[in-house]
């Protein structure tokens, strides 16, 4: 720690803008121009990896001034920039040390004795953090079928009436050092749902949200920027697991979150800040440099991913599929109107149950077995192994995180395993 505390300072709203104007610009283009440096002659093409923990400081520091990297680096910045491009986002992002500490941010934004709305199928460890929350902050979680737009609707203005009385906005909202936070309930939307894959409304979710003063926070991490972009539905913030799709080569660990909102950037900044929840810079560079590739790593995934959905679907060893751009996913018409792409993951459940399903993985040669997701090697997990996933998951679900593969290898290597699967059949 320094010798003296120092505020929380953000180097990002102090530099140099985009050459051109995300808006006018492709995602494809966004994601390899946006955040470099400034063109001067005999420059580096891409931003440098500063390695430094303070930096020469004199007199009273300046909103923005580098003074110690705990509270602000330029390192981030170049990464920090090109996803706010890419989500659409007039303020830059925020990167955070890992995943999980930017949901932990983010979920620190309902007030204590607040009210938080979750899917009742996402990431095990969100739904740990938030029900955490309870016991730390007296807030109230509520599991719903995010699906189900009237259910998740009608829960937000339960939950509106609990705090307020009524359905309509409450007549404050929480003041924080930084500014008014709304102090409604708090929707937290993942979608599609890991693993279910379910399709959340976003639009009509958001506005009744909104209705009862509420905030929609939104893990985008599954769809990637690229496959939708929830601020422009009207969510507050954005968070994003940037070890898997955006950095994508399951080489780092980290997070991040887009708002719009100053108020919401600035609480979520003091979190970064104050918590300790920062990036390395080796590791920050090393995600923009796999953002540069994320249109192409997306576009062959997913592409990949519906051709092996649609080969399974009607294969004699496989009971079920499940893939939003399937036309039997209970989603697939939400999902064409709301998504620009359907996404990389797919979910299998073999002939043989949950034995069978972990035979699958042992047999497996090309396709990887483990719990993260992704990359750019194709991954695969039984979810159920885990002990903390949702007990209305399928025992014998398999989770598919699609790379970049061969097609035809990919399936090649499935279908010897399910043969081994299918042997477990009663």
């Amino acid at each position: 720690m320094t010798d003296t505390p120092t505020p929380p300072t953000d180097p990002a709203t102090h530099r140099a803008e985009p050459a051109a104007h995300p808006d006018a610009l492709h995602p494809e283009t966004i994601a390899v121009s946006a955040g470099r440096p400034a063109r001067t002659e005999q420059a580096p093409v891409n931003p440098p990896v500063v390695l430094s923990s303070t930096y020469v400081s004199t007199g009273e520091p300046a909103p923005g001034d580098l003074i110690y990297a705990r509270s602000g680096t330029e390192t981030w910045l170049p990464f920090e920039r090109a996803l706010a491009d890419l989500e659409g986002a007039r303020l830059p992002g925020l990167l955070f040390g890992s995943g999980m500490a930017a949901i932990a941010a983010a979920l620190d934004l309902v007030p204590v004795g607040g009210e938080l709305i979750i899917p009742r199928h996402g990431y095990h460890a969100s739904l740990v953090a938030a029900h955490d929350l309870t016991v730390r902050s007296g807030v109230r979680v509520t599991e719903v079928a995010i699906e189900d737009t009237g259910a998740v609707v009608a829960a937000v203005r339960a939950a509106a009436r609990r705090l307020t009385g009524s359905d309509t906005p409450a007549a404050t909202s929480v003041g924080t050092p930084n500014g008014p936070i709304p102090n409604g309930p708090v929707l937290w939307v993942e979608t599609p749902t890991n693993p279910m894959l379910e399709v959340a409304d976003l639009p009509a979710l958001v506005a009744a949200t909104h209705d009862v003063d509420g905030l929609v926070l939104v893990d985008n991490t599954f769809a990637t920027p690229l496959g939708q972009r929830p601020l422009s539905h009207g969510a507050d913030v954005v968070v994003h697991s940037v070890t898997k799709y955006l950095a994508g080569h399951s080489d780092v660990v980290l997070g991040a979150v887009v708002t719009d909102s100053p108020d919401l950037r600035a609480a979520l900044l003091d979190r970064r800040s104050l918590g300790g929840a920062v990036a390395g810079p080796f590791e920050a560079w090393l995600a923009l440099r796999g953002l540069r590739t994320l249109a192409l790593r997306v576009e062959r995934s997913q592409r990949t991913a519906a051709d092996l959905a649609e080969r399974l679907s009607g294969h004699p060893n496989v009971v079920e599929v499940s893939y939003p751009g399937l036309t039997t996913h209970p989603q697939h018409e939400r999902a064409s109107i709301q998504m620009t792409g359907f996404g990389s993951i797919l979910t299998l459940r073999p002939v043989g149950g949950a034995a069978g399903a972990d035979a699958l993985t042992r047999a497996v040669r090309l396709w990887v077995p483990a719990t993260s997701l992704g990359g750019v090697e194709s991954s695969l997990e039984r979810r159920r192994r885990l002990g903390a996933e949702a007990p209305t998951v399928p025992e014998d679900l398999l989770r598919l995180s699609v790379g970049i593969e061969h097609a035809d290898d990919l399936f090649a290597d499935l279908e010897q395993a399910l043969a081994v699967a299918a042997t477990y059949a009663g």
